[in-house]
């Protein structure tokens, strides 16, 4: 593979980790937001149904987290292995943040459904809705320690420039 082919690679598993995570989001929190909304009309507990109905929007957040920790191997340097794990780490963030934040908005609506019908479970809530988040964040832990097998991107650029001069 050229290392054009190898930057495509990569960017395609930025892309998807960003995209995916991002649209699980948006979803999470609009299912949240549109349980916050019907429950405005019983109880006014606005604030409590703010916190619950952001919760799911941090995984894309995490999406954006993983790339910046991506971004250094993104270069016309970037080896197949190197391309080829940001490409599974991209789909694997990328899906985790998907589904972890669509549950996570349903947790967090049956929360807020629960609120507006006068049972205090705001801290149950916020805890249940920590279970699919918590796989987010092992994606990030996960990406944190594949990219560290991977090398210094600069080392291996460095490398690169070398082999060539020498042919």
């Amino acid at each position: 593979m050229t290392m054009t082919t190898n930057l495509l690679i990569a960017y395609i598993g930025v892309g998807l980790m960003i995209g995916l995570s991002g649209i699980g989001s948006a979803y999470g929190v609009t299912i949240a937001g549109n349980a916050s909304l019907g429950a405005l009309k019983k109880v006014k507990k606005f604030n409590n149904y703010l916190f619950l109905s952001a919760l799911p929007g941090t995984q894309g957040l995490y999406g954006f987290v993983a790339f910046f920790m991506m971004q250094s191997y993104l270069t016309s340097y970037i080896s197949w292995m190197q391309a080829a794990a940001i490409f599974g780490l991209g789909i694997i963030v990328g899906v985790v943040g998907l589904l972890s934040s669509i549950r996570q908005g349903q947790i967090c609506a049956n929360g807020i459904v629960a609120i507006s019908n006068g049972h205090n479970v705001v801290g149950n809530t916020m805890i249940l809705a920590a279970f699919p988040e918590l796989y987010a964040i092992l994606t990030i832990a996960a990406t944190f320690l594949v990219l560290g097998l991977l090398g210094d991107p600069i080392t291996s650029q460095a490398m690169l420039d070398a082999v060539k001069a020498v042919y």
